[in-house]
């Protein structure tokens, strides 16, 4: 079957190979991927940037419907269609961690699409306890959206502590940062959000998912635009989501005393930021990373209520063939999200 595969280590060395199709073990089922989308880690995997174990196949967020099940699955059945999380793929089950469900931090821990072979392919395996049966009226492309939205769902919900009337800032309108927009202003948060010019597409998409104000850096000054909506006081929470050096800047420049620092994107480098801050005005600082399983479910609870939707996201459907014209579309920030369907 054809794959997007990282084949060697260094900057590159992806593309398209033919590799054999999974054969699923007693305890695994045998998916076709309906659809798989692009994610930022799926470009740091390509800039090698990202710890990944070569050859593998890339791709993490995906959806798909069971053709085949292994001998020893139970409550399983052919056809039925599952949101799929990719993280698990490999954990030692038996670490403090994987007891409390906060499996992101088992030390064995290897996720598919850099550890084990992901899903930028027609066929994937997974064991039973990675599916999460697609709600009646969910739809399998916003199914495969699932794990972005629960990255999400944890930096809000799990993570970030605020209340009605305070003033977030999120700093970052990439994918990850609008589903932050779209779960801050369902709650009725009044939210900034900040980008460079190129955001363009991004920060347009920002207004139409809830943002009271977006601001294009170098056609506004952020810092007047937040003294004037905070009167000076400076936002309560702010979510890094960018992974660059200048946006963390921007966020604790813009925090009030006593405010709330979530960083949420990755930046594969070390920084020089103004840490002083963080003492002088007693912030406090909390890292996102992942999910958890409660956040899993709470994130199905949240798509099968149908109150938030994650399609309008979506912004290119392509082949697997067009893979290296989607990640030259995401590192030019011309897309939101986009899917590959194979």
């Amino acid at each position: 079957m054809e794959a997007v595969v990282k084949y060697a280590k260094g900057s590159g060395n992806v593309g398209l190979r033919e590799m054999p199709q999974p054969i699923p073990k007693d305890d695994q089922v045998l998916l076709e991927v309906a659809s798989c989308g692009i994610c930022g880690t799926d470009l740091h995997v390509y800039h090698d940037t990202f710890k990944n174990y070569p050859p593998v196949i890339l791709g993490h967020e995906f959806s798909g419907r069971v053709v085949e099940v292994g001998k020893a699955v139970k409550g399983v059945a052919l056809d039925d269609s599952f949101s799929v999380l990719g993280a698990v793929a490999v954990t030692c089950g038996q670490c403090r961690y994987c007891h409390q469900g906060e499996f992101m931090f088992c030390g064995n821990r290897r996720g598919m699409g850099h550890g084990v072979h992901g899903a930028f392919t027609r066929y994937a395996v997974a064991r039973p306890d990675q599916l999460y049966q697609v709600p009646e009226g969910v739809s399998m492309e916003a199914a495969a959206l699932v794990e972005p939205l629960a990255a999400a769902v944890h930096a809000v919900c799990d993570i970030a502590r605020f209340k009605l009337g305070d003033v977030a800032l999120v700093s970052g309108p990439g994918p990850i940062g609008l589903l932050v927009v779209k779960l801050l202003a369902a709650q009725g948060i009044q939210t900034l959000v900040v980008g460079t010019q190129e955001d363009t597409l991004r920060l347009k998409q920002a207004k139409a998912y809830g943002a009271a104000r977006v601001v294009a850096l170098g056609q506004e000054d952020l810092g007047e635009v937040i003294d004037e909506i905070t009167k000076g006081r400076g936002v309560d929470i702010a979510f890094e989501v960018a992974g660059a050096e200048g946006s963390v800047r921007n966020c604790l420049d813009a925090l009030r005393p006593l405010g709330h620092y979530v960083q949420v994107g990755h930046f594969g480098k070390d920084l020089n930021v103004p840490w002083d801050h963080i003492a002088f005005r007693q912030l406090e600082i909390s890292g996102s990373v992942g999910y958890t399983r409660a956040t899993w479910n709470q994130t199905m609870n949240i798509l099968q209520q149908g109150k938030l939707k994650v399609e309008d996201t979506i912004t290119h459907r392509l082949p697997l063939q067009a893979w290296k014209e989607g990640f030259d579309l995401m590192e030019q920030k011309q897309a939101i999200k986009i899917l590959l369907q194979p």
